[in-house]
């Protein structure tokens, strides 16, 4: 007899088997808050100078220790689709201003969380999609009021009003150290902001991390460090032309295999100086370019090696593709394949090359400052490989702040001065509002408490004692207070000196409200895969008795 098996119907007939379908309010809505709140707890605690550091250890068994959020949410993979889109907002922050990341995430988590109250209030989330929108666009008017008078004049050359609007964001990742930090990357953006502070580029600023030491031992180098001696005896070279071989400094093995059969003793070494010659002679050919010194991207072979040194030329060998691409772009040489004679227009320049030691590591290092678009390097000690890491990710934020704030250079209170100033405003609007977005719009003023709550309770401070006092300061006008963490006290930021730029918050804030909307559109969930494990029996018909 055969086995009836029962048809699927509904939405279950439409789909494969093993699908899932989560639709409603708590399936789907509330899970989705649900996991951006779990992430935008993990980045929470990291907010701020006294944030605490995570330990990530990663699917390749790397391990990061670090506060900065936009690396903790990258090497976390997360999985769950609301919670990538939380992810996709911090990386939007990373890669438009660099910082910031962690006030996205943390901020659109809270946005979720108070949104939860309100749809288990009755609201409905369109309502509060409604609010929130209204909200946000409050806020961007606010914020241009709040942005300090003269701030909007900066000189990209001066040191110290660069140093300004980078304090706080480097203090976020290496809190107690900011003063040396923010000295050592100004210098070195300084050094390469092209004519036009617009077009800066990021990557001119580079950072070599050598052990040993401590971080007042760094130092700004003008022009590239390569980690690796000259391959030769000559360490040093001054006003000298380059030749950059991608493929080796060697000699060539032929495309066809062959076996040469060898008489007698006269053949075989005539045989050796046939090889001898032809070296020597592409060696000699460089040299007569005007060529000094000769940069390999693989390996240098011994004999080629040996007619170099003969002809006075120093050798530099560099594995990383990258590395040989930024090498040609300090000198302005043209990378050539293989060992032949290179054209004068393939040469570069530099002024001068030299091999020195630095904390007991030698390290090649590389000049040329008439170049126009040099590259300038921090060299960074430490006394662990995690604590160089997170000094190399404090320095990449500041060197973003250096490019966004050449964008951009107006500022607004930092220390949570921002933050409470637009949640009292936005408080004030959501009660001139009459629908029943006006409860939105409050709980959107209410989010903004998260901030100082939580840069006081990373702090170890009494977060509810800051905010109300945060609050009678602003109540009375004196929009520029915030938390001066080491005192535990609220004070004036502009006492303090404490900025933060306009742009980060502007772009922070846009991003953490776009994301929590687009989380709370979501009403279904549907996976056409099995979610993990194995897939069910087929439903299909039993077989026959």
């Amino acid at each position: 007899m055969v086995g009836f098996s029962m048809q699927p119907y509904g939405i279950q007939s439409m789909l494969k088997e093993g699908h899932r379908h989560l639709s409603g309010l708590d399936e789907a809505v509330i899970k989705n808050i649900d996991a951006c709140k779990q992430l935008a707890i993990i980045t929470r605690t990291s907010l701020g100078p006294n944030g605490m550091n995570k330990m990530v250890i990663n699917h390749l068994d790397k391990l990061f220790v670090t506060n900065d959020a936009a690396t903790i949410v990258n090497e976390l993979e997360v999985q769950h689709p609301a919670a990538k889109l939380l992810v996709l907002a911090g990386k939007a922050q990373q890669e438009e201003i660099g910082d910031g990341a962690n006030l996205t995430v943390s901020f659109a988590g809270e946005l979720l969380q108070n949104a939860e109250e309100l749809i288990r209030m009755g609201l409905h989330p369109s309502e509060i999609i409604v609010g929130y929108t209204k909200a946000i666009n409050k806020i961007i008017e606010v914020l241009e009021e709040m942005v300090e008078k003269g701030s909007e004049n900066m000189n990209a050359r001066d040191k110290d009003e660069v140093i300004t609007r980078m304090r706080s964001s480097v203090a976020s990742k290496q809190f107690g150290q900011e003063e040396k930090l923010c000295s050592l990357i100004a210098e070195a953006c300084i050094q390469v902001c092209p004519k036009n502070p617009a077009n800066f580029n990021v990557d001119n600023v580079r950072v070599a991390k050598l052990l040993g030491g401590g971080l007042n031992n760094s130092l700004v180098v003008r022009g590239l460090v390569l980690k690796s001696d000259a391959v030769g005896t000559i360490k040093r070279m001054e006003n000298a032309k380059v030749a950059v071989f991608v493929g080796g400094v060697d000699t060539t093995a032929t495309e066809t295999k062959g076996t040469v059969l060898i008489h007698s003793a006269n053949q075989l070494e005539n045989y050796a100086k046939t090889e001898e010659a032809r070296v020597e002679e592409l060696i000699k050919a460089v040299a007569d370019s005007g060529a000094k010194v000769v940069v390999s991207g693989a390996a240098v072979g011994e004999m080629a090696l040996h007619f170099c040194e003969r002809y006075k030329l120093m050798v530099l060998k560099i594995s990383s593709k990258f590395e040989l691409r930024r090498f040609c772009r300090t000198t302005g040489a043209v990378a050539l394949l293989k060992l032949s004679q290179p054209n004068p227009d393939d040469l570069g320049y530099v002024d001068s090359v030299s091999v020195e030691e630095i904390g007991g590591a030698r390290v090649t290092i590389v000049k040329n400052e008439q170049g126009g678009n040099s590259v300038s390097t921090v060299v960074l000690r430490g006394s662990t490989d995690s604590i160089l890491d997170d000094l190399e990710r404090a320095i990449d934020d500041g060197v973003n702040s250096y490019k966004a704030m050449c964008r951009d250079s107006r500022t607004v209170p930092g220390a949570a001065a921002t933050e409470i100033e637009l949640a009292k405003r936005l408080k004030e609007f959501s009660l001139k509002e009459t629908g029943l977005d006006q409860y939105a719009i409050a709980k959107f003023a209410e989010s903004f408490e998260m901030i100082p709550k939580t840069l006081a309770e990373n702090a170890g401070l009494n977060a509810i004692e800051i905010i109300s006092s945060l609050y009678a300061e602003h109540a009375s006008g004196n929009t520029k207070v915030g938390i001066d963490l080491e005192e535990g006290a609220c004070k004036d930021v502009s006492t303090m000196n404490i900025w933060d730029l306009y742009i980060t918050k502007f772009f922070a804030l846009k991003y953490a409200a776009d994301a929590a909307c687009t989380v709370l559109r979501v009403d279904q969930i549907i996976m056409a895969k099995p979610a993990g494990g194995p897939r069910p029996p087929a439903q299909g018909a039993m077989d026959e008795d």
